[in-house]
């Protein structure tokens, strides 16, 4: 009997050991470490749609929507490598092109880096960096902003003033952290950074950020605003950084803490927005412009894990942990002006859906 037992509990083992085997080969993308294009190279690995059993027949309506749309790039890592990577109207490779406001999302990264040095902490009041003074509200309402409220989009500042953050333009509209708008005043985050590091911001970018992931591009000051451009893969290189949770192969570049915390919501107004990164599977949400709350998802057809840096004219970097996704467009406003997120987003992805699922 217990010889037969043995034979049994054996034969149990390998059709299961087979069975998990076989599992792994059927998926070899399962324990699939993720990849990280080499510093000072245009070398970037690719898989294929069929590598990943992904609709090939969808790929074309993929392509002729968003040429339709007029879009210039466009790029789906999975997992770090290129599955997809299209030029199109009139755009190549080489071409630089704005961020816009999806470049918000560099001046989260660089005060991650800079808490994580110890040179600022985002609980602090901005006027610890930058003195008394600079805005136009009251020193008492002035001294309830504090750096993270800057990177929540809750200042209180006023909105309606236009982009330009000068002394003057800097009005009191409410107190920091009860009201949520979309505004230029983020951008003294970039200003806080650099009087902490004793560098400008250019030069603390370039050294802490740009050269450690291969980027290529440049801040261009445009009237109020100072917009980095670059060509798509540089764009596509940032994305990735944030997909592996701030590292860079073995190096820690952004806090993997701090990550966590910028993309989850930051605050109680906007449930969809987190530092300066749009998220997604939230029961609501709010746009710029207005201060009115909206029901649903932001991007209903995305994964719920979603998370987006969303910028003008629908420049966007998504990424999706679940589906071990990183897509990026560039090009000009795909239907009208839109300042972060727009319809355009939610039709695009129903055609990714197509092409993945």
């Amino acid at each position: 009997m217990k010889i037969k037992i043995f034979y049994l509990l054996l034969s149990i083992t390998i059709v299961f050991g087979c069975s998990s085997e076989a599992a792994v080969q059927e998926n070899p993308e399962a324990n699939e470490s993720t990849y990280f294009p080499p510093l000072n190279s245009n070398s970037w690995e690719t898989k294929t749609i069929e590598d990943l059993g992904w609709n090939q027949t969808e790929l074309q309506p993929l392509l002729d929507f968003l040429e339709e749309k007029n879009t210039k790039s466009f790029i789906i890592l999975h997992n770090g490598k290129i599955v997809l990577e299209e030029y199109m109207n009139g755009h190549d490779a080489s071409k630089p092109w704005y961020w816009a406001s999806a470049g918000k999302t560099l001046t989260t990264a660089l005060s991650g880096i800079a808490q994580e040095e110890g040179i600022i902490n985002i609980n602090n009041k901005v006027s610890d960096y930058l003195g008394e003074g600079w805005t136009s509200a009251p020193l008492n309402k002035e001294n309830l902003i504090t750096c993270k409220n800057l990177l929540s989009m809750d200042s209180g500042l006023d909105d309606s003033l236009g982009d330009n953050v000068s002394k003057e333009n800097l009005q009191y509209k409410a107190d920091a952290g009860t009201r949520w708008a979309y505004h230029n005043v983020y951008k003294k985050m970039q200003d806080v950074v650099a009087t902490a590091s004793g560098d400008t911001w250019n030069t603390y970018f370039d050294t802490k950020l740009k050269s450690k992931i291969g980027m290529t591009g440049a801040w261009i000051q445009s009237t109020d605003f100072n917009v980095y451009w670059s060509n798509t893969r540089s764009m596509a290189r940032f994305g990735l950084l944030i997909y592996a949770k701030g590292k860079w192969n073995n190096t820690h570049i952004v806090p993997e803490s701090f990550l966590a915390e910028a993309t989850d919501t930051s605050q109680d107004i906007n449930k969809s927005y987190g530092y300066l990164w749009w998220l997604n599977g939230k029961d609501s949400y709010n746009l710029p412009a207005t201060q009115l709350e909206f029901n649903g998802e932001l991007i209903p057809n995305a994964p719920d894990d979603t998370f987006a840096a969303l910028g003008k004219n629908d420049q966007k970097i998504y990424i999706v942990p679940s589906k071990k996704l990183v897509i990026v467009r560039m090009g000009n406003s795909a239907d009208g002006v839109s300042f972060a997120r727009s319809d355009f987003d939610n039709e695009l992805w129903g055609k990714i859906n197509a092409l993945i699922e």
